[in-house]
């Protein structure tokens, strides 16, 4: 048992030298600017989860929003579907944090989602012939769930523009694409919306209830 502790000893105070190394560097890597670039793709990321969130929030008003509409307005079917299938379409693309390198996986999500927006557009419009269904309480309810959600959509938006923002810069500029070039080489920059910030605005989901309809 004496000799194989003998020969212990020399791996651990071999191995005690490069924690002591690790303890004094890693502090200082961190006080470099280490952690910028993977603190900024997680929140990047984080932000992208946000938009998928409010997107899907969207997608499960709409279910309700088609029945309440058909109640009153059955023979609008070209409309109806025309909803019904963008939901679908809308449903169907999807952008995973892990890839949102590419931009045009990135460009199929944005206009499906564009689809969508155009397809209740052309909904909203439909109502305003329907007295009676704009004062059903079901879809005043509705109407403000949209609303709201329209505009939780375009806050996480922006959040994630300027989140890839932050992010693409740390790939980009000093000291930060140092790390980049020795450690962070398979890093490449997030894909972003297209759009304009002016045409980010959310659409104007008003149903006549406002002006007493």
């Amino acid at each position: 048992m004496m000799p194989a502790q003998r020969l212990a000893r020399p791996s651990t105070f071999r191995t005690l030298p490069a924690f002591l190394m690790m303890a004094i560097v890693m502090p200082l890597l961190a006080g470099c600017g280490y952690n910028t670039i993977p603190t900024a793709e997680e929140n990047a990321k984080a932000a992208w989860s946000e938009v998928l969130n409010q997107y899907q929030r969207r997608a499960d008003l709409i279910p309700n929003l088609v029945e309440t509409v058909k109640g009153y307005a059955s023979h609008e079917k070209d409309t109806l579907d025309a909803v019904v299938e963008a939901r679908a379409k809308a449903t169907q693309i999807t952008v995973t944090p892990d890839t949102l390198k590419d931009p045009e996986a990135l460009k199929k999500f944005q206009d499906a989602q564009a689809g969508l927006t155009s397809a209740l557009s052309r909904l909203i419009a439909v109502s305003e012939a329907y007295p009676d269904l704009k004062a059903n309480q079901n879809f005043l309810a509705l109407q403000a769930q949209l609303e709201g959600t329209e505009n939780r959509i375009a806050v996480a938006r922006r959040d994630y523009i300027q989140a890839v923002r932050d992010y693409n810069l740390t790939l980009r500029t000093f000291p930060s694409v140092l790390w980049a070039t020795l450690w962070f080489r398979g890093n490449q920059p997030f894909a972003n919306f297209t759009v304009d910030e002016d045409k980010m605005q959310p659409p104007k989901v008003d149903f006549g209830t406002k002006q007493g309809g």
